[in-house]
């Protein structure tokens, strides 16, 4: 069975088919670069761009930054214009999409379920913390495998700060920190989200999940496991599809 799966992020709308029995993009994905300002037009065409690119004409399942309610209404909008908050995406995306079925999840939730079922939470018990860095910094809470929605850790305080704004991988773009430099500023801010959570498992996801060799043995004092995401930067994009395949 195949869903198309889209992931907005702040730099990117990324998406493809995915193989929902396998947990895997079907084709290889295309990107394109969110527009800035990243306007709910704005974004609403590049989706449509993408999906199209691949004539597809079934339900869509669609990340998006910031916390989503019932599937469809965009609460906070961090990353992206604030123009979103109260927008209807899922109205939004489907009159864009010609009106394909649609619906819309935050995309680190997307991500934490698409890893509990296929990748690096796949089996485990207690409480799980996916966490995504990447423009900014996602969250997706689960006990038992049961996903607790909407999480948005990134806003923790942290020296300060929003985490985000320290911790993040743009956070460390921005400031050209080195990868041990960097690691140190991640440690401090798990080390605050194991003070309030105690996980088991902490499963580092987003785009620096390819690079984990670089920084993860820098990560010291934690005493729940910390493991790289096994999708990768894909992880939004299947769970994405597996929430349009779950509410079709």
């Amino acid at each position: 069975m195949q869903i198309f799966g889209v992931d907005i992020g702040g730099s990117g709308i990324k998406g493809a088919p995915v193989d929902l029995d396998r947990g895997d993009l079907a084709e290889e994905r295309l990107k394109v670069l969110t527009p800035h300002p990243a306007t709910p037009d704005g974004v609403a065409d590049g989706v449509k761009q993408v999906v199209e690119h691949f004539g597809w004409t079934g339900p869509v399942g669609l990340t998006f930054p910031g916390v989503v309610t019932g599937g469809s209404t965009i609460r906070t909008a961090a990353n992206v214009d604030k123009g979103w908050v109260d927008v209807d995406a899922r109205a939004l995306f489907t009159e864009r999409l010609g009106g394909l079925p649609t619906t819309v999840v935050n995309d680190a939730d997307a991500a934490g379920v698409a890893e509990m079922n296929f990748g690096a939470g796949r089996g485990r018990r207690g409480t799980v913390i996916l966490l995504t860095f990447g423009t900014g910094i996602g969250s997706a809470l689960f006990t038992d495998g049961e996903l607790v929605p909407n999480t948005e850790l990134g806003h923790l305080e942290l020296q300060g700060h929003d985490a985000e704004k320290r911790a993040s991988s743009k956070a460390k773009d921005d400031g050209e920190l080195t990868w041990e430099h960097w690691a140190r500023r991640v440690t401090k801010y798990l080390a605050h989200v194991e003070m309030l959570f105690s996980p088991e498992l902490f499963i580092i996801g987003g785009g620096v999940s390819r690079k984990s060799e670089k920084f993860l043995h820098f990560i010291e004092g934690i005493q729940a496991e910390i493991v790289p995401a096994q999708l990768q930067n894909n992880a939004g994009i299947v769970g994405a599809a597996m929430r349009a395949a779950k509410d079709g």
